[in-house]
Order: structure tokens, then sequence, then C-alpha cells
């Protein structure tokens, strides 16, 4: 990643607006006397999965793949450093063990630093398994395997350690009051599913929501990180979730995202143009920062609409950290909604460029992150890295296409046999 340091006044970012944010290759048939049997389908609650060869996936051959290696490397440290028994299902429906990525990462151990396509495609074909994923909701429909990939990026922003007629809207550490509940552990039922809130009086209530804690809610409480020039570029990092803080002397402070206050999120270009404030084609990052500046009074309505709140944490290291705990690796890091596909997934994704491109992008990613816009079995959101051309693509994408799941053998043949 190159350090660009850019205005996000520039950016065009759909993930604000909240509307987030193709065909396979075919072998060819033989001739048989009878038709082929239709292919059995591994179903997973709300994913149904299709066993595919390394031969369908779209663009395979072409692909270096070396920077997938590397994520799925930050992957594998996690894994590694876990029990074969231990859980690492994500919440995910289909369930996985750290044990059934032991051969595959022990393999990735001694190619981690390999820059031969070819190796690296071997390496892929000898340990995992393609799987074509899909909606099972929608039954039959031919297009079940089609969804939204939106793109994000790691934001920028000026700020100071310390509090100023320059920089005074404040990035929150974690409170020590907040609690998050995994619901799981009581009822099995509940797995995956959790709530957040804070005790008072011996119950567990919900947590203040944005327009209240903007309003001061926990101010002079110790919980500031650092200080901030501009609050709509403090509610733009919100919704990216992690960010680089360029200090006064041009040193640079890295912030991930610690929690978030348990409250839905709402998306408040959608509301402008409900509002009528906006028409949709005028919704762009861009317009909705020029609204801001033409109705000042206004700005902490339009914020309070989106009750979410983000708190976040100082990175040391490598960043922005996603969701699993690794950090990201531009352009083949990928969100996903943890409800269907485990974090540390190796994914194959068949897409199209940003900006309403007919070329195909095509590529190995891992999925290593998630969001709160980030809903459905095939639905993914692209981390394109910071700077000039990240923010671009980011702002740019919302593309249709669909991924294929590479499953470690170990848990490609349980779902095989469940079929």
């Amino acid at each position: 990643m190159t350090a660009l340091f850019v205005s996000l006044r520039r950016l065009t970012l759909c993930l604000v607006l909240g509307l987030v944010v193709v065909g396979c290759d075919q072998q060819e048939e033989t001739q048989a006397p009878e038709p082929a049997p239709v292919e059995e389908h591994a179903a997973t609650e709300g994913m149904v999965l299709t066993p595919a060869a390394f031969t369908d996936l779209p663009g395979w051959q072409q692909d270096d793949m070396v920077g997938a290696v590397q994520a799925l490397w930050r992957s594998c440290t996690r894994l590694m450093a876990l029990a074969p028994d231990r859980d690492v299902s994500s919440g995910s429906s289909l369930q996985t063990v750290a044990g059934d990525w032991a051969q595959a990462c022990t393999a990735l151990d001694a190619l981690k630093a390999e820059q031969n396509p070819d190796l690296i495609r071997a390496f892929f074909e000898a340990h995992f398994q393609p799987f074509a994923a899909k909606d099972a909701a929608d039954g039959n429909d031919p297009q079940a395997d089609q969804g939204l990939f939106t793109g994000y990026f790691e934001a920028e922003l000026n700020g100071s350690l310390t509090r100023d007629d320059t920089f005074k809207t404040p990035l929150y550490a974690r409170p020590k009051d907040l609690i998050t509940v995994d619901l799981g552990q009581f009822d099995e039922s509940l797995k995956g599913k959790g709530v957040v809130g804070q005790v008072e009086e011996g119950r567990l209530i919900p947590y203040p929501d944005r327009g209240t804690i903007e309003s001061g809610a926990l101010a002079d409480k110790g919980l500031e990180l650092l200080w901030i020039d501009d609050p709509v570029d403090v509610f733009l990092l919100q919704v990216q979730g992690s960010g680089r803080v360029i200090l006064p002397d041009g040193n640079v402070v890295q912030v991930g995202f610690a929690a978030h206050n348990g409250r839905s999120y709402h998306s408040i270009g959608r509301w402008l143009i409900d509002q009528g404030e906006l028409q949709a084609h005028e919704a762009s990052w861009d317009g909705i920062r020029g609204w801001i500046e033409e109705h000042p009074d206004r700005a902490s309505e339009l914020f309070a609409y989106n009750p979410r709140f983000i708190f976040f944490r100082l990175l040391d290291g490598p960043g922005p950290i996603g969701a699993e705990g690794v950090a990201l690796t531009p352009e083949r890091s990928m969100a996903v909604d943890t409800r269907f596909i485990p974090l540390g997934m190796p994914l194959w994704l068949d897409t199209v460029r940003p900006g309403g491109s007919k070329e195909p992008m095509q590529r190995l990613m891992v999925a290593q992150d998630k969001g709160g816009a980030i809903k459905g079995v095939v639905r993914g959101d692209f981390f394109w890295g910071y700077g000039d051309d990240a923010l671009a693509q980011a702002g740019r994408m919302k593309s249709s296409g669909r991924y294929f799941l590479l499953l470690p053998n170990p848990l490609a043949d349980r779902v095989k046999a469940t079929s």
C-alpha cells in the first residue's frame, strides 16, 4: 500500500448509501447413452454447495495467487495455534474445526514465500476442493448463485492526540460497561447470535444509541483515543471500521474496530433520499457532504438516523485488522456474511471490475472480515487497501457476481458425505 494522503472529500462512496454497501466456463460434454445424473448438492442452513472442479472456476489459470497466499497464511497462523477440535466456524452453519486446516496450513508454511503461480495452483488443487455456492431460499432460480459485491477501503483522517480548536471530535475506545453476550452459550439454537448492552440495576439493557453518545453520554470518561478535525470523516471511519489517522507531525496512527453499541445500521444516504433532500444520483459521498455543509444545523439529526456507533482501538503492526483478527491484505481479503461463510475460507471470486465495466475480475480471495451491511449467501465486500486508487475503486464497486468456496479436504469430504 502506498502512503498517499488524500482528502476524503473527493470520495463517492457507495457504502454510505447503504445500497451496500458472469457465466462459468463449461467443459465440453461427452456423448452418453443416458443423461448424466444431476449433481448432488450439499446443503448447510440457508446455503447450497455444489461440488465443482477447478476447471469450472473461470480464470483459474490466469491468477498469480501470490497475494492470496500471503492472506491465507495470516489466517493459518491463527488456526495453527488452536487445538485441533476447536470450532472455527465463526458462527457459520458450515461447521469446521481447526484440525480441518492442519494439513493445508502445514503445507502452506513451506510455500508462503513462493512466487511461482503454477506451484501455488498445485498446492490449492492438492489441499482444497471447490464448491459453487448459492442461496437455498431461491430454489431452482438460475440466478441463485448471483450476488452483490461492493468495495471498502482503509479511511484516512487528520487527527491529534490532544483536543484543541481544530481537533475536537473524539474517537472513543470501548467502554468498560459495554457487554457482549453470546446467546449460543445459553441455547444451542441461538448459536451465532448475540446481543450488546449494559447492566443497570441487575438487568441487561440496550447500550445508548449514536444520538445519545454524540450528545455527550461518554464525554469526560477517559475513553477518548484521538481527536479528529472533521466529524463527517469520523462518521465515514465508523462506516469503514478502520483507518489511518495522520497526526500534525506527520506520524500515522492506525485504528481498528473494537466494538459496536449493538444498534442496527441505517443509511444516512437513504434517509436523505427518502426525505426528498437529495435525488438518488446526488447521494454520493460528495453529495452528502455538500448537503451537510449547506445544513450544518441538521448534521446531528442526520448522523443520529444511524443509531449504530463504533468504538476503536489503537493497532500495532500491520493493519487494518479484520473480524478474523488478522491484518487484511489489499485486493485479497473480503468481508462476508459469517452466518454462511467461516472466516479464513478461501473463495474464488467471479465478478467484473468496478464502475460498470464488463471486464472480468476473477481471483482468489480469503474471507477475513464481516460488516453490518454484508448480508446474504452470495454477498461480499472487497478490500481495496488505501490511497487514491483504493478510494476510487471502492466508491465505484457495485458488481454482480458469484463465488466458489475452496474447502480444505477433510471438510470437503464431510460435506460430500452428508449430501
